[in-house]
């Protein structure tokens, strides 16, 4: 065997063992962040900020590529099946965790399937009503709702969506009845409760802070376990008498199982300090959400959790998966 040889053979198998971070620094590539949503609404937006921080601080682009349908699972479908090597990615929300509750058979297990790599944002509903409506704070709504079993009425997005579940949630712990009118969506639910049709709904922040600004709504409570800093004078539903009630929606950062270890943690770490920028803090504030950046481990034991949660919410409620 000639020194030439030897010499190339000894560099190949330097080659090999040498660890895959020595050979090409991660990304080396354009990174997809799959929405599972139509653009414009909240998880678009949380991945097109995400998208931008992050091809400024890792060299590299990261673009957000919209999969919508069948109330996110096509999208998280498609991020489920995608090689795991971290040039895929998942933005989704708290759907993720309940949708279970709608569908017998989900074409992907949110467990075994995905590797969660950060909580990003962490978002409360409020309680809000009609504003002519001599309902001034949480306890006449209750109240009222005890008076009358069934007689008040609340709409939502549409059977099995955060709004609805999280007021599910509120008839077990609260001890009241309410009659659910479902929506295609949450703009036309606000409008038949301003239009006196329907008395109120949980929803999020942004979109009912225009018209609790202008009076036609009123705010009662909100769902977080404290109160929002961008609301610090809304009592929370837990202090207004319904102790340990939470029912929050949330956005986070997956990628497919057997994505490697590393390039979860790179992400989780490049995704904390995007959060805790000055630029991201503000523009979360304008929609009443508050960052969170939390630990792979962390936001895997939150999904458990509510995929837990929501599933006995949906039992006791009577819902049946189709």
């Amino acid at each position: 065997m000639s020194k030439l040889v030897r010499a190339a053979l000894a560099l190949a198998c330097l080659a090999a063992g040498a660890p895959a971070g020595a050979q090409s620094a991660y990304p080396d590539k354009v990174v997809r962040i799959v929405a599972a949503s139509a653009p414009g609404g909240g998880t678009d937006s949380v991945a097109r900020l995400l998208a931008a921080h992050l091809s400024q601080t890792m060299g590299q682009q990261f673009i957000v590529e919209n999969r919508a349908g069948a109330g996110n699972v096509r999208g998280s479908e498609y991020a489920a099946r995608a090689a795991p090597d971290g040039y895929t990615l998942l933005m989704s929300a708290s759907t993720l965790s309940m949708n279970h509750v709608m569908y017998k058979k989900l074409p992907y297990d949110v467990e075994r399937d995905f590797a969660p790599i950060t909580q990003m944002v962490s978002l409360p509903n409020v309680l809000v009503v009609d504003a002519r409506l001599p309902i001034r704070t949480f306890a006449d709504f209750v109240a009222a709702a005890k008076r009358d079993p069934g007689g008040l009425t609340y709409g939502s997005a549409g059977m099995g969506t955060q709004p609805h579940l999280a007021m599910e949630l509120l008839q077990i712990m609260a001890g009241i009845k309410l009659t659910h009118v479902p929506y295609t969506g949450v703009g036309p639910a606000l409008l038949d409760i301003m239009g006196g049709r329907v008395t109120g709904m949980s929803v999020n922040f942004l979109s009912a802070k225009p018209q609790i600004e202008s009076g036609t709504l009123r705010a009662l409570a909100i769902s977080s376990a404290k109160r929002s800093i961008y609301a610090p004078d809304l009592p929370t539903v837990d202090e207004s008498g319904v102790p340990g009630f939470e029912a929050i929606q949330w956005f986070g950062l997956l990628a497919p199982a057997g994505t490697p270890p590393a390039v979860i943690a790179r992400l989780q770490e490049e995704t904390k300090k995007v959060l805790a920028s000055p630029s991201m803090k503000e523009r979360l504030a304008l929609e009443g959400a508050e960052a969170v950046g939390g630990t792979p481990a962390e936001f895997a034991a939150l999904i458990k959790a509510e995929m837990t949660k929501w599933g006995e919410v949906a039992k006791a409620a009577g819902i049946q998966p189709e």
